[in-house]
């Protein structure tokens, strides 16, 4: 039996989550799939506390009888705001976007969440910046790390104002995750007939220019508006970022662990600079 995939989109409430939308139905209409709209209900720890021995026994009964009603009132909240928000991001998807929309609530921690749906899964949609890092200086959710490290489908992180996509980026290194992102790129219709550009940073021998050269070929032969360029004295993180102001580049494809200057991502700094420092979306490929 063929399971029904659909483009998970992870929405918390925070600035993000119309986003989060826009580019989920945006990413389910390019793949002619619905949209699964995910909360998880992060249970507020109890407040009970160790009393034994400091207070006598009635009072520990009547406290622990209080802090237990306390700790069903916050349930009850927590699980009415989740209520609200996925209705109000389902609405807001049926009113723009013609794709289906299919709400899910869990709870617990966020990756179990997405790994219940792993047969699913097409592809996951999160924002940028989460509800806990909202007055972050990088303006990068806790939970991006977690994520990318797990998944092995695409990852789309997206920014706080949604634009239609029409030009789109690979950074290429020559490594086999830059390669698998090309032929993700190759065989999926998302970015199928906007401008592409394959940027290589650095490598300036052969073997890497070589390859630059086939990952063109690559995805011309398969109809695709492709160029290639090469920028071998820039910093990664700047000549990236610059070619994408340059050309007016609307949405990136960076691999999630490559070699050399790539092979720091999310272990170093490289990716959440890229990251934090675009106001376009990034696809995480690993």
């Amino acid at each position: 039996m063929i399971t029904e995939q659909h483009i998970l989109a992870c929405i918390d409430g925070s600035a993000v989550t119309q986003s989060v939308c826009s580019y989920a139905a945006w990413y389910g209409s390019r793949l002619n799939l619905p949209v699964a709209l995910l909360n998880v209900i992060d249970a507020p720890a109890s407040t009970r506390r160790d009393l034994s021995g400091t207070i006598g026994m009635d009072s520990r009964q009547n406290l622990l009888g209080e802090l237990s009603q306390l700790d069903e009132h916050r349930a009850k909240i927590a699980k009415s705001y989740s209520n609200a928000l996925i209705e109000d991001a389902k609405s807001y998807i049926d009113d723009n976007f013609a794709v289906a929309v299919n709400t899910y609530q869990r709870r617990g921690k966020l990756l179990p969440a997405i790994e219940h749906f792993k047969t699913k899964n097409r592809a996951i949609v999160m924002g940028r910046r989460g509800q806990d890092h909202k007055n972050s200086r990088l303006n990068i959710g806790s939970q991006i790390e977690t994520v990318a490290r797990a998944s092995s489908i695409p990852v789309l992180i997206c920014s706080e104002t949604f634009v239609t996509p029409s030009s789109y980026m690979v950074a290429f290194d020559g490594s086999k995750t830059a390669i698998k992102a090309i032929q993700m790129t190759a065989e999926s219709p998302l970015l199928r007939g906007m401008q592409g550009y394959i940027v290589m940073i650095g490598y300036s021998d052969e073997s890497s220019k070589q390859s630059l050269t086939s990952a063109v070929t690559q995805l011309k032969s398969v109809g695709f508006a492709v160029e290639a360029h090469h920028l071998p004295e820039a910093d990664a993180v700047d000549g990236l970022l610059s070619f994408q102001i340059d050309n007016d580049v609307d949405i990136m494809v960076v691999g999630a662990y490559g070699r050399s200057k790539w092979r720091q991502l999310f272990l170093g700094s490289t990716t959440t600079e890229i990251i934090a420092s675009t106001l376009s979306p990034v696809i995480l490929v690993r």
